[in-house]
């Protein structure tokens, strides 16, 4: 989609995804879905392309990079596990609420059946750039920390199944989460960053000294941090502290305030505010209401918004957005808004690689953008390629 004349914004409260951006009576100029010029309102008179630009004022509220989030599952009532026309479903659901760009997680299957996943979403990479590509969260975890796994269904990582789940995604299999501890699992680490896939940490048994061990072969996220893992005890800290320990390694958090209490999520911020990754998880029931649902093979209901495995007590994925994601981590965690952003935006399109094709506000940069409720810190509108694609989707 390409915008049919110049667009201004102007009067923004303008983060650009970065900590420590925040830049009061700013402007920037979208020219063909792309950002052409960025400054403040005085320079967009000097800008030569005003003349039959389209100027939008936003009296001082906070505009924003599209979010990206790089750990979901789907939403609207379907899962990116379901095919080509359920995948659309549910990405046009988290753009409503200001996901811009996406990885498509899939949960474990037998290998056939992720192998047929990841053509299918290979397939929609090609031809969506919105979609960055995508998560094999499984096969290949810890049976004792498979949350909402299908245990009979979870296998060692030997380097044929995992190059067959590289092959199928066609070069867009952009991570795979592993537990390291497994048979060979250390040495799949290290085959998948050379193949180009950013190996990720979780559901794992793996203590401190393990996941020292995946980081040192290339694994640079840790999935959904606190879940699906060892804690942090005095004697045995874990997973958790590897990765804060670590300056290289990207530390992923759902924060619905269910997964993980506020105020370790804001530890994990005062300790490394530029590696927190926001991430939603979010399942087919995001958007959707409560009820019974599926989550890959197994059964889950969802009550209070809260998506548990129908047999035992395991949550199961969230119902969470990113946009409500971000708002939680200003309201409830107490994080600054240009901190809470970054760890939406920039920070998970540098996890996975994407950091020059989203995450940012910058010249030569796609158009991407949220105009936030500076009350509720929610979006009120939502530009895909400086074209608005919906206003107020987030107060729905």
């Amino acid at each position: 989609m390409m915008t049919v004349s110049p667009l201004i914004i102007r009067g923004a409260r303008l983060l650009d995804g970065t900590v420590g951006s925040d830049t009061q009576d700013a402007a920037l100029l979208v020219i063909d879905g792309a950002i052409h010029r960025l400054g403040t309102n005085n320079d967009t008179e000097s800008w030569p392309e005003t003349a039959d630009a389209k100027v939008i004022d936003v009296a001082g509220a906070p505009v924003v990079p599209g979010y990206v989030d790089i750990h979901h599952h789907g939403g609207d009532g379907v899962s990116f596990d379901d095919g080509a026309e359920a995948s659309r479903k549910a990405l046009a659901v988290h753009r409503a609420h200001g996901t811009t760009s996406s990885v498509l997680s899939y949960v474990t299957g037998d290998l056939q059946t992720m192998r047929s996943r990841l053509t299918v979403g290979a397939e929609l990479a090609r031809s969506d750039p919105h979609i960055l590509g995508l998560h094999a969260e499984g096969p290949f975890l810890h049976r004792d920390f498979r949350g909402a796994h299908d245990e009979a269904l979870l296998r060692d990582p030997e380097p044929a199944a995992v190059r067959s789940l590289i092959d199928a995604a066609g070069g867009h299999l952009r991570q795979m989460t592993i537990a390291p501890e497994k048979p060979g699992g250390l040495d799949a680490v290290k085959g998948l960053a050379d193949s180009g896939v950013v190996p990720a940490v979780g559901h794992t048994s793996a203590d401190f000294d393990t996941a020292v061990s995946a980081f040192s072969r290339g694994a640079r996220i840790l999935t959904h941090s606190f879940n699906g893992m060892r804690g942090i005890h005095h004697r045995a800290p874990g997973p958790v502290v590897a990765a804060l320990r670590d300056s290289r390694i990207w530390l992923e958090v759902i924060n619905d305030g269910i997964h993980v209490h506020p105020a370790v999520v804001a530890s994990l911020f005062v300790e490394a505010p530029d590696r927190i990754v926001l991430v939603t998880d979010a399942m087919s029931a995001t958007c959707s209401p409560d009820g019974d649902y599926m989550l890959g093979e197994l059964e889950v209901t969802v009550a209070d918004g809260v998506a548990r495995l129908s047999s035992g007590d395991s949550l199961a994925g969230s119902t969470l957005t990113m946009d409500r994601a971000v708002a939680n981590a200003v309201r409830s965690v107490g994080v600054p808004l240009d901190v809470a952003v970054a760890a939406a935006t920039s920070h998970p399109a540098a996890a996975v690689g994407a950091e020059n094709q989203c995450g940012k506000l910058a010249v030569g940069m796609p158009a991407d953008f949220l105009v936030l409720n500076p009350r509720t810190f929610l979006p009120d509108r939502v530009f895909i390629n400086g074209e608005l694609q919906v206003a107020g989707g987030a107060q729905r």
